[in-house]
């Protein structure tokens, strides 16, 4: 029930994007940035690519998004948790972090290439979308953000379902390819195209950095 090991495999590039139903941009006026569960668990089954890319990507995100003023939101799940709070996960997964936490006990850390910063806001993950049992939502709106920009792990299960309930939510997911990871080439190709079909926009690095750069520029 544990996480598997996880082979080394190519990011998908602009050229790999699935057609999608809208074509939303991010503005960094309306848009929020979610780093989700990058901490070392998640991180520790992958052997090398595209790990390294993915949070080189993310860092170069996460000051752009400062720099231009765009609230950054993190999920990380707690490293201990009770029966009742882990629920069903259990049957799914294990303990998670509980099952390691005792061998290393900054196995729920964010990974330090993308430690939050003051100002930051870290939520307390229970569930695979980072809006179930957190106020989000509430946080989004009183920010005035229309719009999420997803990074991290996994994009089948956990981005994906964020992006999923932030449709629901009218908040406009945009999922950023080369800056998600998940159990193989396939799984990640497939959450995109859910995405893409279904729920938000799939976009790329450097078209983020685009928006979020000539945002921080005129500020």
């Amino acid at each position: 029930m544990s996480l598997p090991k996880i082979a080394p495999y190519r990011l998908p590039t602009a050229a790999d994007l699935p057609a999608g139903r809208v074509d939303w941009r991010p503005d960094p006026a309306r848009a929020a940035l979610l780093v989700h569960d990058a901490q070392r668990y998640f991180l520790a089954p992958f052997a090398g690519a595209p790990i390294p890319r993915v949070v080189a990507n993310i860092a170069a995100l996460l000051d752009a998004a400062r720099e231009a003023g765009v609230p950054v939101f993190y999920t990380a799940q707690p490293g201990r948790q009770s029966a009742e709070d882990r629920g069903l996960l259990t049957e799914f997964w294990g303990q998670g972090i509980g099952a390691v936490i005792d061998d290393d006990p900054r196995a729920a850390d964010v990974v330090a290439e993308l430690a939050p910063r003051p100002g930051d806001t870290v939520l307390d993950k229970w569930r695979y979308s980072a809006f179930q049992r957190t106020p989000l939502i509430d946080l989004l709106a009183a920010a005035r953000r229309d719009q999420l920009l997803i990074t991290g792990v996994y994009a089948h299960i956990g981005c994906q379902a964020t992006a999923v309930e932030a449709f629901m939510a009218d908040v406009r997911p945009l999922l950023v390819c080369d800056a998600v990871a998940d159990f193989s080439r396939e799984h990640h190709d497939r959450a995109c195209a859910y995405v893409a079909q279904c729920c938000g926009t799939v976009t790329t690095t450097a078209d983020a950095l685009a928006a979020l750069v000539s945002a921080g520029v005129r500020r």
